[in-house]
């Protein structure tokens, strides 16, 4: 196994909310404030283990970045019966790198007791598919839209179709921007329980943990990426830059789509059913105007 470099990250994780079905766990603030001062203090191995007897429907989201490896590896060496081990929920873009798809085979190989369920976009299985049905570049064209077909509609659609109520996540404070106050546990607006067990780490910590476990990580670490995510807007880094200043160069974006609120998706699916209807009005309009000339 090649050295991680110190520097190196990768990978997109959180949560999204389901809209079809409400999960079934439900926590009052005071509770969720109590488990997060009795959940600070632990390490994420005691984290883990308390997800694992606390939390049912559990599932660990990850784009296999290192956070969401050592989350994997850790979760291996418990002693857990096979029906409580943790599946694994990964939302393939079709935009991925190679090396990352090489990642995920090496992973199954590694880890053969865990499923990786992998979701979609709709109706696409290939980058090529996607751009038939929606242009090409849609990622420049409409970056919302992409992340809305791409991450977050495949993340709603695993949701209500596994039964997900809980899911871990791989982010850290360390990596700062939105994620630099983030709590242990969070409950997002449609009720979707997220544990961010190494939510206190550094990614020293984290890098020192894959190197001496031997766990595998993306070949791209070694190449100067950091944070690796689809191929269009990930980039290598310079020295010194944060984790994830190689995502969305020249972009006013920090998150990938299934890290922002259901309710600015809403919005945005709003939108675009508005853009539609006075498309369909003006057409109209031009039609009659065309059949009176």
């Amino acid at each position: 196994m090649t050295e991680v470099d110190n520097e190196y990250e990768s990978g997109y994780v959180s949560g999204a909310s389901s809209e079809a079905s409400m999960p079934e766990i439900h926590f009052t603030k005071p509770h969720l404030a109590f488990l997060n001062r009795q959940l600070q203090g632990l390490e994420p191995q005691q984290i883990l283990q308390w997800c694992i007897t606390s939390l049912p429907h559990l599932y660990q989201e990850t784009a296999f970045g290192l956070t969401g490896l050592t989350t994997l590896d850790m979760l291996s060496k418990m002693n857990i019966p096979r029906p409580s081990v943790v599946d694994l929920l990964f939302f393939d873009t079709l935009h991925q790198f190679n090396e990352t798809y090489d990642l995920i085979a090496r992973v199954r190989e590694r880890y053969p007791l865990v499923n990786i369920q992998m979701y979609k976009p709709a109706g696409a299985d290939s980058a090529e598919e996607f751009a038939k049905q929606h242009g090409e570049k849609l990622w420049e064209v409409n970056d919302q839209l992409y992340d809305w077909l791409a991450k977050v509609e495949p993340a709603q659609r695993a949701y209500r179709e596994l039964g997900v109520n809980a899911v871990l996540t791989g982010r850290r404070r360390s990596q700062g921007g939105s994620r630099g106050d983030i709590a242990v546990i969070e409950v997002d607006e449609a009720g979707l329980v997220k544990i961010n067990p190494f939510a206190n780490w550094t990614f020293e910590q984290v890098n020192e943990y894959v190197k001496a476990n031997n766990v595998p990580y993306n070949a791209l670490l070694d190449q100067g990426y950091k944070s690796i995510g689809d191929w269009h807007s990930t980039k290598p880094v310079k020295a010194g830059e944060s984790e994830r200043a190689g995502r969305w160069q020249g972009q006013e974006k920090t998150e990938c789509g299934i890290h922002n609120p259901r309710s600015k998706f809403a919005q945005f699916l709003r939108e675009q059913e508005l853009k539609k209807q006075q498309e369909a009005l003006h057409q109209a309009l031009e039609s009659g105007l065309a059949m009176e000339a």
